[in-house]
């Protein structure tokens, strides 16, 4: 008997999912329930169907939405999107819903209801790969689309994806509405291109200047362009591997929202020719250019790579590796880490170029993000005036920029090392969880913001609310070197001291020349792993002017540990000369601090001699404070008795 031909039809299919569902499940099943019912009901449905979609299944966490018109199911994710994030802002991390949607316009088979076939495979594998909160749109969508949207379209390059044997072309929906700098000379014909160069010749010699020097924006980002590397084998397989590693470094630097980082399509046309840097940083409007090359053999690949500082022509910082070439995508991946570390964040060389810019730079002449390079830049030597001056020049970047949400981020920084140092300790801890918070609902995409809020959860001892946002900057930038250390800190609140320290370890793999403050987490990560000495290694990089109430505690804890009983005994006679107040007690009674935590100080910190029992007004500000038996026992003495 014949098989009935089937129903096929070209449609566009919109698939999307929540993010985080399993672990928003896990930690309030019938809350998440209600919240993903509530925001169907108010938000996704109506807009579905108010652009002619049809929900052809749902599932679980997500839908599949079928569209006769690509344009329509574009604009119905945009709208979805940005009335997900308005909502989200006015809610704490554990209640929002955010979504990932992937758009695909193709030939679907119709059966019973239902959609099947390729069309509805690159739909659901382009909504893995957008971002939390983004849209992804096949090249086949983005064919249709041209001149039709009001949010442009990035190309986010071709990928493999599972069960589809051709690579496929994706593109990302701006959002926000900005267009991303493209080279325009680039994109013209040759004749254009001499016009051009007229043109701007003219307006200079005919008093045009103005136009060239008006004022640099509020936020002068760095940017940043990587090269296609140089495949020196010839072969196929190190052309892939040269190709995937540039890959990789635009994706792992684009999650420096500090950065801006030119699109793969805008670099790939210099693959395999001979370029000046400063050439390309002119035609890209990049202040620096990344290059490197690969080269295989016998069984081995070098890679090497070099940053440029395009007005300079000078060499920033180079490096090569020589690893074993079995396997090819660890290498990958291992190598794009280490640069990105080493050249994004708070602590990358492009930073570091950025902050010495900014002090050649008059007073009258400093940007916001220039003060938010200089903030940083006090923040990291931590001492109490430094972080009283990053105070003030963070406090100028907000002032003229609100949005600069790195910038809320290096706040909460300064204000809580100020209050550990102990000044206003209760108005810089509030003022740190207030600009924490404002930091997250400005950008939720921001792995660090995520971050510095879930610190500041731990600070007031909301440990599960904690580690749920140190999940999701993990999540969200799990090779970022900042990330792994501000986690490696507070993963013994959660648990987990053994999984801290190797975190520390893996950072000094990522970022050999990982700074100072990173002391101040490794070390205590250290401890409560029961690494004593690498605990004191830690905490010898700093010196005493740079010590607060926790790094006394660690070092003299540790000394005492690894026997040094002499040492440690002097380093509690100076802890105890600025922290007249630190005993036993005092420790095991921080937020959030767990029965593991609190055993490793009971059983080190009398060794090395401080106080065990906490005085009364120390106590009189507990709730319900943890007390070690001999110090109630001495409180039960009758008067008069020893």
């Amino acid at each position: 008997m014949p098989v009935p031909p089937l129903n096929r039809k070209l449609l566009a299919i919109l698939a999307v999912d929540m993010v985080g569902y399993s672990s928003a499940m896990e930690a309030d099943e019938a809350g998440t329930i209600a919240r993903l019912r509530a925001i169907r009901a108010e938000l996704t449905d109506p807009a579905i169907a108010q652009h002619h979609g049809r929900i052809v299944k749902l599932i679980g966490d997500g839908a599949l939405v079928a569209f006769d018109s690509v344009v329509d199911a574009v604009i119905c994710a945009a709208e979805i999107q940005q009335a997900a994030a308005k909502r989200n802002a006015g809610l704490l991390a554990a209640e929002r819903i955010v979504f990932r949607i992937g758009i695909n316009l193709g030939d679907v088979a119709l059966v019973d209801g239902d959609v099947y076939g390729d069309g509805v495979n690159v739909a659901a594998r382009l909504e893995q790969l957008a971002e939390p909160g983004g849209v992804m749109v096949s090249g086949t969508a983005y064919d249709h689309l041209q001149g039709k949207l009001d949010w442009p379209l990035d190309f986010a390059g071709e990928q493999q994806v599972k069960n589809i044997s051709r690579p496929v072309r994706m593109y990302r929906l701006r959002l926000d509405g900005k267009r991303a700098r493209r080279p325009l000379l680039g994109m013209l014909p040759r004749w254009a291109k001499m016009a051009a160069a007229a043109i701007v010749a003219l307006a200079l010699a005919g008093g045009g200047v103005w136009w060239f020097l008006q004022p640099e924006p509020l936020s002068a980002k760095p940017s940043v362009a990587v090269l296609p590397f140089n495949n020196y084998g010839g072969d196929e397989a190190t052309g892939r591997l040269a190709d995937g590693l540039t890959e990789d470094i635009i994706t792992d630097l684009a999650r420096f929202p500090e950065l801006e980082v030119v699109a793969r399509n805008s670099t790939e046309v210099y693959k395999g020719k001979p370029v000046d840097a400063r050439q390309v940083a002119s035609a890209l409007h990049v202040g620096f250019v990344l290059e490197g090359s690969i080269q295989r053999q016998n069984r081995r690949v070098r890679i090497t790579a070099q940053l440029i500082d395009a007005q300079t022509g000078n060499h920033l910082w180079s490096d090569r590796w020589d690893r074993p070439a079995e396997d090819v995508f660890a290498v990958q991946t291992e190598i794009a880490e280490q640069v990105t570390n080493r050249l994004g964040g708070g602590v990358g060389l492009i930073q570091a170029a950025g902050r010495a810019a900014a002090k050649r730079k008059r007073p009258e002449n400093l940007n916001a993000y220039d003060y938010y390079l200089l903030g940083t830049e006090k923040i990291e030597k931590l001492t109490k005036a430094d972080e009283e001056e990053a105070v003030s020049l963070l406090n100028r970047a907000v002032e003229l920029d609100p949005g600069l949400a790195r910038a809320w981020v290096e706040l909460y920084h300064a204000h809580n090392v100020l209050a550990v140092f102990g000044v206003n300790p209760e108005s810089n801890y509030r003022a740190a969880a207030d600009v924490a918070e404002r930091a997250v609902r400005l950008d939720p995409s921001d792995a660090e913001a995520h971050a510095v809020f879930g610190m500041s959860l731990a600070n007031k001892g909301d440990i599960a609310r904690a580690k749920a946002e140190l999940d999701t900057a993990l999540r969200l930038a799990p090779g970022s070197s900042e990330i792994l250390t501000f986690y490696s800190g507070f993963a013994a609140h959660f648990g987990e001291p053994e999984r801290g320290a190797q975190m520390v370890d893996k950072v000094m793999r990522l970022d050999p020349n990982y700074p100072m403050w990173t002391s101040n987490f490794f070390s205590y990560a250290y401890l409560m792993a029961g690494r004593y000495e690498d605990a004191v290694k830690m905490l010898e990089r700093m010196t005493p002017n740079n010590y607060q109430k926790w790094n006394w505690v660690v070092l003299s804890s540790s000394l005492a540990a690894l026997g040094r009983t002499d040492e440690a005994k002097a380093s509690v006679r100076e802890a105890l000369k600025q922290h007249p107040d630190l005993t036993v007690e005092s420790i095991i009674n921080e937020p959030g601090m767990n029965t593991t935590e609190r055993s490793r100080f009971i059983e080190t910190m009398p060794l090395a001699g401080f106080p065990a029992c906490a005085k009364p007004e120390v106590l009189a500000k507990l709730a319900k404070p943890v007390r070690l038996p001999e110090c109630e026992a001495g409180e039960a003495q009758p008067l008069g008795q020893p």
